[in-house]
């Protein structure tokens, strides 16, 4: 049964590639990074799922998608319909001091009159000097500013210049205030199956810790995810296997066809492997995300992609993109690679996508 579970997390998440505008729907949210090693990790999520994407073609393409840049569960790329679910993430006052929320006011009266900015055409203008950021470094106080009005909603990012934000004034569709215990209830329990769909099939404690986590989307309704929680135990369709109960959508059938040859090099934060516990629970071993960890400290490299051959993730691999091209170096569980010849080149048209991938979009610039 672990067997099925396994093959239809695949097959559900991995789905036949698709245009970009229709992957971003079907997913919901797309988690971002702005590591490029070899490629930030939504490019590397979408690969997969779209057909003829190359690097960098989420960001050029942003504003014809109809999606925003937001926190959902981390940050990232979420569909209009999910964001207006989440906000407003707030009712009545903001969580500023007296002296932000004059900052705040002239922030945006500024954005009002320009349109659209550059942060660093409001940092110039302001000079607000510098703050603490959360990894405990400086940064440019006014940005620092700006980051939270977005995160609550008073901003929101029209497109990306360069990988910098350019941000214009964002209006919430909703109000908190006007809606009823039931209207709440049913947009939370939207965002909570938001967050299944992209995640499922999801075993019971990596449920909780899901829906736990989306007090950072909607912290307006911190109080209310147990009871959410609770309701989607009762909706959501469920079976459990060795003693572990397994959540996933209740309009999906738990079926999967047999895996084709191919070979996938994953984003450590791709859908498949980005909950740890299920991963550890599928395949047999633990995987971490070691870019932040010491160099010396760090078992399979800085930014190791899981490589999932058929069903199963049997290693990784870590890539670099040089003057002479990409190159590749794997590692496996076993120690070894398959003793499999389909195995073999299933493993080298994977890297000459990835190639193509990375290295058409550096030759057309």
């Amino acid at each position: 049964m672990l067997d099925a579970l396994r093959r239809f997390a695949i097959s559900r998440s991995l789905f036949r590639q698709t245009t970009l505008a229709r992957a971003v729907r079907r997913l919901g949210f797309v988690q971002a990074d702005p590591i490029r090693a070899p490629a930030r990790a939504q490019d590397l999520i979408l690969r997969h799922r779209v057909k003829n994407y190359r690097a960098g073609d989420l960001e050029q393409k942003f504003q014809t998608l109809g999606i925003e840049e937001d926190f959902f569960i981390p940050y990232g790329f979420v569909t209009r319909d999910l964001h207006a679910l989440m906000h407003p993430r707030f009712h009545g006052r903001l969580p500023w001091t007296r002296a932000d929320a004059r900052h705040v006011e002239s922030i945006l009266a500024f954005v009002r009159e320009r349109g659209e900015v550059h942060p660093r055409d409001v940092n110039d203008h302001f000079q607000h000097g510098t703050v603490t950021n959360y990894w405990g470094g400086s940064s440019n106080a006014t940005t620092h500013l700006m980051t939270q009005m977005h995160y609550w909603g008073l901003l929101r990012v029209s497109r990306r210049e360069r990988g910098i934000r350019m941000y214009t004034l964002h209006t919430p569709g909703h109000t908190l205030a006007s809606a009823s215990p039931h209207e709440r209830d049913a947009r939370l329990d939207r965002v909570v199956d938001a967050a299944v769909r992209l995640y499922a099939p999801l075993p019971a404690r990596s449920l909780s810790t899901l829906v736990s986590q989306l007090r950072y989307g909607v912290p307006q309704w911190r109080r209310e995810l147990k009871d959410a929680l609770r309701r989607a135990h009762a909706r959501l369709a469920h079976t459990t296997v060795d003693g572990i109960t397994w959540y996933w959508p209740a309009t999906e059938r738990l079926s999967a066809a047999a895996p084709p040859d191919v070979v996938r090099l994953l984003a450590p934060f791709d859908p498949v492997v980005s909950i740890r516990a299920r991963f550890e629970l599928f395949w047999g071993w633990e995987y971490r995300f070691e870019a932040y960890t010491p160099a010396k400290k760090r078992v399979r490299g800085y930014y190791a992609l899981p490589l999932l051959w058929r069903d199963r993730v049997i290693g990784w691999g870590n890539l670099a993109v040089r003057d002479d091209g990409l190159r590749a170096e794997f590692g496996y569980v076993a120690g070894r690679p398959p003793r499999d010849r389909s195995f073999a080149m299933a493993l080298e048209a994977e890297v000459e996508r990835m190639r193509r991938f990375i290295c058409s979009r550096r030759e057309s610039a």
